[in-house]
């Protein structure tokens, strides 16, 4: 026998997930951007290439149904989840006890992911550690990010989002989807393609294609979070206006054009360049850059 077929059936089939929409008279909500999970071996796809751990605590954000939420705890891992439908956060915990999932290895949150600055402690596995999830598409950059800022025990990502998201957040400087996204996710760690998902396996079947991207948090944070905000308002001014060379983009953050010119110079980087071509070394440079020269008019005006 394979090894799927010796596993117990708890994850949720097609007919099962139909089953439990209708009994609730749930139905899935475009507004919300949601689309959901309905194969089996997509899901224990999406849970092994998130290299979930037995005993592991992991976050989810946007359960839905439980699709995933189940492979999560088939792998043996510990669920804490945030999801904002009233609907179905009442559902998924009865539907996960009448599959015998034990109270104890599953919590969940009623609520905005982007408004939630503290996360669930699972008794037995405690903080989570790794987001795997299925994002809503309509938010799904800013949960990913928001999640990274704030929760520095999340080490690991693998999220589905659009396919298009997929290549912006793994874009190298140069590309033409490379944008802030891009940098910003650089900021907390290194991002790759970790696969594409059929629209097949989908309920209702989306009008985007799907993908995996799978984000490792760097051993050694890159700086405080007043660093980090400080340069990703340089990454905000430069691709607000893209098309622009970093002397005018950065002309509204710096002052001045002259004054952006003087911190690029500062920062051994062509005024001249577009925003498009710089990694986020140089964006950290030219914040630095910034940094340094107020501190030296501080320490003037005494």
């Amino acid at each position: 026998m394979s090894g799927s077929a010796e596993r117990p059936a708890t994850l949720l089939s097609a007919r099962d997930i139909r089953e439990l929409a209708d009994a609730a008279g749930i139905r899935p909500s475009k507004q919300r951007g949601q689309n959901f999970v309905m194969d089996p071996n997509t899901v224990r796809t999406i849970v092994e290439r998130a290299q979930v751990q037995p005993g592991q605590a992991v976050l989810e954000v946007g359960p839905g149904l439980g699709s995933l939420t189940l492979g999560l705890l088939e792998a043996g891992a510990d669920v804490a989840a945030i999801e904002l439908d009233r609907g179905l956060a009442q559902l998924l915990p009865a539907t996960l006890e009448a599959r015998g999932i034990p109270a104890g290895r599953f919590r969940l949150v009623h609520t905005d992911a982007l408004q939630v600055t503290e996360l669930p402690v699972l008794p037995h596995s405690g903080e989570p550690t790794a987001l795997v999830a299925n994002l809503p598409y309509n938010v799904a950059t800013p949960i990913l990010l928001t999640m990274l800022e704030r929760f520095e025990s999340l080490t690991s990502a693998l999220v589905m989002v659009q396919s298009e998201v997929v290549d912006r957040l793994t874009a190298q400087p140069g590309s033409k989807v490379y944008g802030a996204p891009s940098v910003k996710a650089a900021w907390y760690g290194t991002a790759v393609h970790a696969g594409r998902i059929s629209r097949q396996i989908f309920w209702p079947v989306p009008n985007v294609d799907s993908a995996l991207v799978h984000l490792q948090r760097h051993e050694q944070p890159r700086g405080s979070d007043a660093e980090r905000e400080q340069v990703f308002a340089v990454v905000d001014a430069a691709f607000a206006q893209r098309r622009k060379t970093l002397r005018a983009a950065l002309a509204t953050w710096a002052g001045s054009a002259a004054r952006a010119e003087e911190l690029l110079r500062a920062a051994d980087i062509d005024p001249g360049q577009r925003g498009e071509r710089l990694g986020i070394e140089e964006f950290s440079a030219i914040a630095q850059a910034a940094g340094a020269h107020t501190q030296q008019r501080t320490e003037e005006s005494r």
